[in-house]
């Protein structure tokens, strides 16, 4: 049956709020592999057995287990690739009346699967979800079965970031009868949404893999936030042997609890296929009822409310994890920057994992998901612009676009179109850099100089060097090439289409004065920006008849000023919310990370992240503080004794690192500091040690940061301020000597479920218990109890100390060690010292036990 497409108006197009896909028949398919960094080709025969290998449990990224080194790439941490390879026994889970599939929803990179001795298939983007049918290949029932992949990472710089290498995302099967919904077989959308009723239509594939004609029965039912059934539905159909079909079912909910970022309600649809009493198959799908509309002038609506886009942008990296992320960790990143104001996330530059997707759902993050950063053409890996020459260790997936590029896109749609809160679909990354003619069409760069460096500041002026008529000359005077940016976009826009109308399509534009021209922006809903807002007018006016917004931006205040100030512009992503490892020169050894984030790749929170929870959480009061001595602050004392920039504008130019500014109240007595407030309160006045050293207002920091000359005493500082009548306050104090170690986790207990993480935060105390901040230390973590040792980190970007050491050095006196539960009941005891053993910890019991509820 040919699936009927409808194409709704491009700016206030409804969009369907959709779920991920749950089933009793899909199992988890992680536990137990064995796993050699080697490469023998004996490996994939039946006769070879791998259980000299190590044994362990997925997800698993082995790059991060493995050292740093000066003699590898930045462009990716630093990091070795290589080749390994991965087996798991297993005895055939199916009766002849049944199917199974196995699905992968990441391996990274060039992976070559193989059961029982024979290669099923190959797959080289590491990003992209892949299935195969093992039915006719298992051993017949009783006999075991040997499943292989052979991961070929040894292009390990292939990427401008960290990738990661192995099956760093889960595995599952899938065990149905031979009637049954195939893999990602339903997609739900809801094409009316209101106050009092909703609709929640159901499109649902049925495959019959007998070898005669069979019926079934298919019900659905809806149950709400509170898992009651609020409406069903059933329908019958009959197949031919071998055949597919598709059913269409539509039910209305009555006075339906809307998903939103502040209350994200979900709705299940459970699909029950039937052949008369007998049961064949439940199916789960998690939904939402929401509308969006990106408005070209009024900017963006999710539920008829206009809102601002808070976004950041993530990597699939998670520091010490790497890429192989505990669903707990990504969660313990999601809610502080859920804390901070955020309320969506980009995902850069390649689609989310399946996990990462349920937390967005289920928190209430609205998300962008970036299929691609190359096309046609490779990227430079180690300057981030066009490639310059060929070398085997940077060839990145560029090579397999032609041939790999529809079933990925697709695959990762049909995979992830069903959760409610993707909201765009991003066709690809500052792709312009890779086509021929771009660099020139803008006027900011020689097309003939290879060589010629981005400049900077030629992205904050306001009118970009080319009017559009100089563009189009440009282009009409230009050599006709292989491939075309205009027509490869368009080819990604309709895949997407045939996919979903439900959602917008964008694309992240660096240079957009030459896109606008090329046909790149004619397929794109809503045109993204990297870095442009002191062009957003100029954009607007040239082009007014398209929807436009900032999807790359500096965390910097002028950005988020640029789109308070501007209804047409509805929000942004910051880059990024996290430190993520990568993306770095070989010169800046041993700088291994990206450190311009407002969480540190700890998680731990900079300066940046509080000064955007005061713009962006305009519901409570924020208040944070800062401290530096004069000589290093990027302000000083005037002549009229008011503090200003040492450099005049410079927050207007401000670059993405942010300053250096301390968490603590410790220098030498007498010297001149200069303490600096993030708030959002109307009014601030600073106190130390009682006496007050002025009131200051919000509205005459022109850069939204109060400011204060302080001359150091040992004491305390106190910020005291107020927002729409309510005050709150923050404390910087002087403290002692480190005498201990003061040890929090964020949770007391875990399930022995073999994924639940917890997180042990270690700060140094004085004799008082106030936190040491001033001064640095190294950390021994001491763990008893049956675990798994995740590592240990402080944020330190340049930090090349292997990850999986229980020794870790401090920033700000603090660092973290992350645990994670296996299958066995027990009492986890922590503590730690320091290395030369002077200082100790308090002892911390974490309960790994097997109860259906554990205490937070």
């Amino acid at each position: 049956m040919k699936k009927k497409i409808i194409i709704l108006p491009i700016l206030y197009c409804l969009l369907s709020l959709v779920g991920l896909a749950q089933n009793k028949n899909l199992q988890s398919f992680n536990d137990d592999w064995y796993f050699t960094l080697s490469d023998q080709p004996e490996y994939a025969l039946t006769t070879y057995s791998p259980k000299e290998w190590r044994k362990l449990d997925l997800p698993h990224d082995w790059s991060i287990e493995l050292d740093f080194s000066e003699d590898l790439e930045g462009c990716t941490a630093f990091s070795p690739g290589g080749i390994g390879w991965y087996s798991k026994i297993f005895d055939t889970p199916i009766e002849d009346h049944q199917k199974c599939y196995i699905i992968f929803d990441g391996v990274y990179n060039n992976a070559d699967f193989w059961i029982n001795g024979m290669k099923i298939g190959n797959h080289p983007y590491g990003y992209a979800p892949i299935y195969y049918d093992l039915s006719h290949l298992l051993s017949p029932k009783g006999q075991e079965n040997r499943f292989s992949v052979r991961v070929d990472h040894s292009r390990y710089a292939d990427s401008r970031w960290y990738t990661g290498s192995g099956i760093y995302r889960n595995v599952e099967i899938l065990v149905v009868d031979k009637m049954h919904i195939p893999v990602w077989g339903i997609f739900a959308t809801t094409p009316k949404v209101g106050k009092e009723s909703a609709t929640v239509q159901l499109q649902i594939d049925i495959k019959n893999d007998y070898d005669e004609s069979s019926s079934a029965e298919v019900i659905t039912e809806i149950l709400n936030v509170k898992n009651e059934v609020v409406k069903t539905t059933s329908s019958k159909l009959e197949l031919s042997a071998k055949a597919k079909g598709q059913i269409v079912q539509s039910l209305e909910v009555k006075n339906p609890a809307l998903w939103d970022v502040d209350d994200p309600n979900l709705y299940k649809a459970k699909t029950i296929v039937k052949r008369g009493d007998e049961v064949l198959e439940e199916r789960f799908t998690t939904f939402g009822f929401r509308t969006t509309v990106f408005d070209k002038d009024k900017g963006f609506f999710l539920n008829g409310k206009n809102i601002k886009i808070k976004g950041v942008c993530l990597h699939h990296d998670a520091g010490l994890v790497g890429t192989a992320v505990p669903k707990d960790v990504w969660r313990r990143r999601l809610q502080k920057l859920k804390d901070g104001g955020c309320n969506a996330i980009r995902s850069a530059h390649n689609p989310a994992s399946d996990e990462f997707l349920d937390l967005c759902d289920e928190m209430g993050f609205l998300v962008q998901n970036e299929f691609y950063d190359e096309w046609d053409l490779p990227k430079d890996k180690r300057f981030n612009m066009h490639d310059k020459d060929v070398d085997y260790i940077t060839r990145g997936h560029s090579e397999h676009f032609q041939v790999w590029a529809e079933t990925d896109l697709k695959n990762v749609m049909r995979a992830s179109r069903n959760h409610p809160s993707i909201f765009q679909w991003s066709i690809g990354n500052e792709i312009e850099w890779t086509y021929p003619g771009n660099r020139g069409a803008t006027g900011i760069f020689k097309e003939t100089n290879k060589d010629d460096k981005m400049d900077w500041t030629l992205w904050r002026t306001e009118i970009p060097p080319h009017t559009p008529e100089e563009v189009r000359a440009f282009w009409a005077n230009f050599p006709e090439q292989t491939f075309n940016i205009g027509e490869t976009a368009k080819m990604l826009a309709d895949w997407t289409k045939e996919m979903d109308t439900t959602r917008y399509i964008t694309a992240n534009c660096i240079l957009p004065t030459s896109s606008f021209e090329t046909g790149y922006t004619d397929v794109l809903d809503v045109v993204g920006f990297s870095y442009k807002p002191h062009k957003y007018d100029y954009f607007k006016e040239t082009y007014p008849n398209k929807a436009m917004m900032g999807t790359e931006n500096v965390p910097r205040y002028y950005e988020w000023k640029a789109v308070k100030e501007r209804d047409f512009i509805p929000g942004l992503f910051l880059w990024t919310g996290v430190d993520y490892m990568g993306e770095r020169r070989q010169h800046q050894w041993p700088l291994k990370v990206t450190n311009e984030g407002p969480l540190d790749l700890a998680g731990f929170e900079r300066g940046s992240y509080y000064m955007f929870k005061a713009l962006w959480r305009d519901d409570i009061p924020v208040i944070t503080m800062y401290s530096q001595t004069a000589k290093k602050s990027i302000y000083k004392v005037d002549e009229n004794g008011k503090v200003v920039e040492k450099k005049k504008g410079y927050w207007e130019l401000a670059p993405r690192v942010w300053q250096d500014v301390n968490p603590h109240w410790n220098y030498e007595e007498g010297d001149e500091t200069i303490v600096e407030v993030y708030s959002n309160c109307e009014e601030v006045e600073l106190f130390q040690n009682g006496k007050s050293l002025g009131k200051q207002y919000l509205k005459d920091q022109e850069d939204y940061t109060y400011k204060w000359a302080v001359k150091y005493k040992k004491g305390k500082i106190v910020a005291k301020g107020k927002k729409d009548g309510k005050s709150t306050s923050t404390v910087l104090e002087t403290a002692g000597e480190a005498y201990a170690i003061k040890i929090t986790p964020d949770r007391s207990s875990m399930l022995a479920n073999n994924t639940d993480v917890v997180h042990f935060v270690a700060q140094l105390v004085d004799k008082k218990g106030k936190p040491v901040k001033y001064s640095e230390d190294e950390v021994i973590f001491e763990l008893e109890g049956k675990h798994r040792f995740l590592g240990t980190d402080c944020g330190d970007s340049r930090m090349i100390t292997n990850f999986k050491n229980q020794s870790v050095a401090t920033v700000n006196g603090k660092c973290l060690m992350v645990a994670q539960s296996t299958k066995k009941p027990t009492e986890l005891k922590v503590t730690a010292r320091t290395k030369d053993g002077k200082l100790i910890s308090n002892q911390v019991i974490i309960n790994i036990n097997q109860k259906n509820t554990i205490e937070q």
